[in-house]
């Protein structure tokens, strides 16, 4: 026979493993009912999906640094960055394709240099990334003289952010790719393995032949590369460029990070995890901007929301 004892760990065993999808519903189900005539409803549903694909796409970024146990605060100068120089080159004559090309690579340059210096250098990546935000944030607002670049971008660079296939918007279908993409990169092949066991213990993948310092430098330029594109599609929605567009999705995309470490494996980063956290923090908002509440209540909740995930996640390592 059960103990209440047992039975109160099974309950906290399921909270811990289900909580995030849980408070999922439980969102879902508190705007549906206090919004049944706009929210739960398949535009309103597109919608919130178009809201997050930026989100998604850049916390999936966030997703492979911090598999490796690491953090990248450039990430939003990297967006920044990334809608700024590609704007700033198609405004100027070159082809779409090759502007949004070099600023990609220019983002991994910028990220393998992080991921150099931390690995090879022994540097804490807090500081070796804000160094490195800091730096791209100099140089974006050199490049724009601290102005927005809105004239002159052609119309199908417009393509990316405002165009759909059907009823789903282009940037929804990107964030679809993205995801699907880096899960499977991820779960299924040897270098996402490698990553995860890097991040679960860096001395012991090495003894077992793993190049610890290529694979992390290499994980540090592919959330660069998926900031700057980021930046990229927001510039594309904007019709505009921003030198600092891209600082708000750092915060945000964190949070979806955590709530996604304890959506399907608890403390492990995951990128279905971090989809689901992103689709809190889309709902939350949309969910609160068809209610009326004041926009900067969205930020104290997506605060408290990481303090939460951050908890759970600690709560379930010390058991």
């Amino acid at each position: 026979m059960e103990t209440s004892h047992a039975k109160s760990v099974r309950n906290i065993d399921v909270v811990k493993e289900y909580g995030t999808l849980i408070a999922l519903a439980c969102l879902v189900g508190a705007f549906s009912l206090l919004s049944p005539a706009v929210f739960p409803t398949l535009p309103n549903l597109i919608n919130i999906l178009r809201q997050i694909s930026l989100l998604a796409i850049i916390a999936t970024g966030a997703t492979v640094v911090t598999v490796i146990d690491e953090f990248d605060l450039s990430i939003g100068a990297m967006a920044s960055f990334g809608g700024v120089l590609a704007a700033g080159l198609v405004t100027g004559g070159m082809s779409i394709g090759l502007a949004i090309l070099l600023a990609l690579l220019l983002a991994f340059v910028f990220g393998l240099a992080n991921g150099f210096l931390v690995t090879y250098f022994g540097i804490y990546s807090f500081i070796t990334t804000l160094a490195m935000g800091t730096i791209l944030g100099g140089i974006t607002f050199w490049y724009t003289g601290g102005s927005t670049i809105f004239g002159g971008i052609p119309d199908a660079f417009l393509w990316f952010g405002q165009s759909s296939l059907g009823p789903i918007p282009i940037p929804t279908i990107l964030m679809f790719a993205v995801v699907i993409a880096f899960w499977f990169i991820l779960s299924h092949l040897e270098f996402g393995r490698r990553l995860y066991a890097i991040g679960g213990n860096p001395a012991a993948a090495r003894l077992c032949g793993i190049n610890v310092h290529r694979d992390k430098t290499i994980a540090f330029g592919l959330t660069a590369v998926l900031a700057a594109a980021t930046g990229v599609i927001l510039a594309s929605r904007l019709g505009s460029a921003h030198p600092t567009a891209g600082g708000g999705l750092f915060l945000q995309s964190y949070a979806a990070v955590f709530l996604g470490m304890t959506a399907f494996s608890n403390g492990v980063p995951n990128v279905w995890g971090t989809f689901v956290g992103s689709l809190i923090i889309g709902v939350l908002a949309n969910g609160l901007t068809i209610l009326n509440v004041p926009y900067f209540l969205q930020d104290i909740i997506t605060g408290c929301i990481i303090i939460l995930a951050v908890i759970t996640q600690s709560a379930g390592a010390r058991r």
